[in-house]
Formats: C-alpha cells, structure tokens, sequence
C-alpha cells in the first residue's frame, strides 16, 4: 500500500450525506450518480478491485465497470470472490461462466488456513472447529479482535466467528496481498439498516483493523425495485444479443424470448427460483417460488431469507471491516 494513501485521492467522503433512493428518483437519475462514481472510483485509485458475490447488486456493478472502461478507455479492474466454502455451487458456476464471458481476472479470496482444517476433519457446516488448532492470525482475530472466549466455534457462515473467519479475515487479506486500496462494492441504503448512513466514497483508513482502502459505492442509491428494473431493460439487452433493446421482463425460466435461455443472460438461477437475497447454502431459504423481480418487494424484507444471528450483527461485523 502506498506510504501517501490516502493522499493522492481527492474524492468527497460525504458524497451521499443524509440522501436516500428517493432523491434519485427515476432510473435514468440513478445510473448517472453510478456511473459518476465508477468512473472517479477507475479513475482516481491505484489498485481498485470489484467486490463480486455473483448477486444481482454486484453483477450491476460490474455492468457498470465495463461500461464506464468501454467509455473512457480505463482499466477493468479484478473482481475479488470470497469463497467461504459454503456456496450454492450454481453461485459458483455463475462466476465462473460470466468471467470468462466479460474476461475478469477474479481473484478467489479464501482462508485457507479454515478450509484446511475444515478439509482435513471431514467437517460438515455446524460442526465445531477448534481455535487452538488455527494458525496464529486466526486465533489473533479470534481472540484480540473479536474478544470470543470459546474454546470452539461452529463451521457456519452466518454467525459472529464464521461470517469474520470466513468473510472478513479472506477479504482483508486478498486487499493486503494484491495492494487494493479502493473495493468496489454492490452496497446499498435500503438493503440493511447498518447500510443506511454509508456515502458513495466510504474510508476504511484505520490499519488496526484493516489494510487501509477505501469503499466506493457506486448503486447506494439504489433500491431493490429499480436493481432489477435495470437489468431488464439496461444490462440484459446490452449483454445479450438478440434481447429486445426495450427490454422485456420474464415470468419464469422458459418465459425469456427469442430462443435465449436462462443461461444466456447475467442473472443468477437462484433468482428465478424464488431467492431475493444470496447468501450461504445453508442459511439461505427462497423467499417465493416466483422469481425475485416479481415478488412483493415493495411490502416486504429482501433479507428474510437470511440467517438472522448474522443480520442483527451487521453492524458489529462491518466495524470489523465486513460488507
């Protein structure tokens, strides 16, 4: 990490301030402000990477990336994966396929020291891991940073020591090894109280904590409604010859037109099964059996399906430098 970060920047840390969605009030305002932030966020930073989880927030944001590099002649930056051992495998093969369709370098952010223990006693997600086993970094998050005194602790994503061991600890550490010192990050206001107060250029400056980067947050302003509103009539058509170029939203997995499948366009499966919110493979439940876009989402919580021991530690955890 350069000695004068953040000093070379001149990005305004309130961007942001006190808005909400409706101050962005239609699709067309709400893409300008991203793609605005994208291009300072390629622009200004000198190792700037792509937090992408295969969701829907993510993949527009990467949308956004491609457009804004096509545009201005910038550099597409590498996606960072946090593989946490516990994924839908269709999350996985989504990554994968897409990456080489947009040709991303992905870096696959892991703690290896986890899943080698995890690998080495055959464990199965709820099973104990014992922290004396661990190497000495982990047991220092653990113990210092975290300030858990058990002698164990479950092999779950979705909890205090797993979603930090597994999440956290991966992705700190793919910053320092690969430089990163701007994260780009599906983030938004309406998705998780803890999100709400977040501004478009967000410091993560404290070393005691973090490799020191900043977040840039390019669809804060977003909500959920107008996320899949631009994929249909923006990403979809710009990504997928022969979709209409008004866009055209489907009603299920054989409802898409002109002989294109749902392999063909860059939006999860998990999404047309009924899933609003992606998260572990075993804390995770679809919210309906419709897809995500055509639910309730006006009157209704895009997070229920998650676990909720981890959501009513979000803002505990982002502390710690998670999403």
């Amino acid at each position: 990490m350069s000695e004068n970060f953040p000093s070379y920047l001149s990005v305004d840390y309130t961007d942001g301030e006190g808005e909400e969605p409706t101050d962005y009030p239609s699709i067309e305002h709400k893409i300008e402000k991203a793609i605005e932030v994208t291009k300072i966020g390629l622009e200004q930073y000198q190792n700037p990477a792509v937090m992408w989880t295969g969701g829907k927030d993510s993949t527009l944001v990467l949308y956004f990336i491609k457009e804004v590099a096509e545009r201005y002649d910038l550099e597409t930056p590498p996606a960072v994966f946090i593989d946490h051992y516990q994924h839908f495998e269709e999350i996985k093969s989504f990554v994968r396929h897409w990456a080489d369709e947009w040709d991303l370098d992905v870096i696959w952010a892991r703690n290896e020291d986890v899943g080698a223990y995890v690998d080495e006693h055959g464990l199965q997600p709820g099973d104990d891991i014992e922290i004396g086993a661990l190497s000495e970094h982990n047991q220092h998050h653990v113990r210092n940073i975290l300030e858990y005194e058990e002698e164990t602790f479950p092999f779950l994503l979705d909890t205090y020591v797993g979603n930090h061991l597994l999440k956290t600890v991966a992705l700190n550490d793919a910053l320092e090894s690969h430089n990163i010192d701007g994260v780009i990050s599906g983030v938004r206001w309406d998705e998780q109280e803890a999100r709400a107060t977040e501004t478009f250029f967000s410091p993560r400056h404290n070393p005691e904590i973090y490799p020191p980067h900043d977040r840039i947050q390019p669809i804060l302003h977003f909500d959920e409604r107008s996320v899949w509103d631009a994929f249909w009539h923006f990403v979809v058509p710009d990504t997928v010859q022969g979709y209409p170029e008004d866009g055209y939203v489907p009603q299920a997995f054989d409802d898409l037109p002109g002989g294109i499948t749902q392999e063909d366009i860059p939006v999860s499966p998990k999404y047309f099964e009924g899933f609003r919110s992606l998260g572990s493979e075993i804390s995770t439940k679809k919210s309906d059996e419709q897809p995500a876009w055509l639910q309730d989402i006006e009157n209704t919580t895009e997070r229920a399906g998650r676990a909720q021991d981890k959501e009513n530690l979000m803002q505990r955890l982002r502390d710690l430098g998670y999403m």
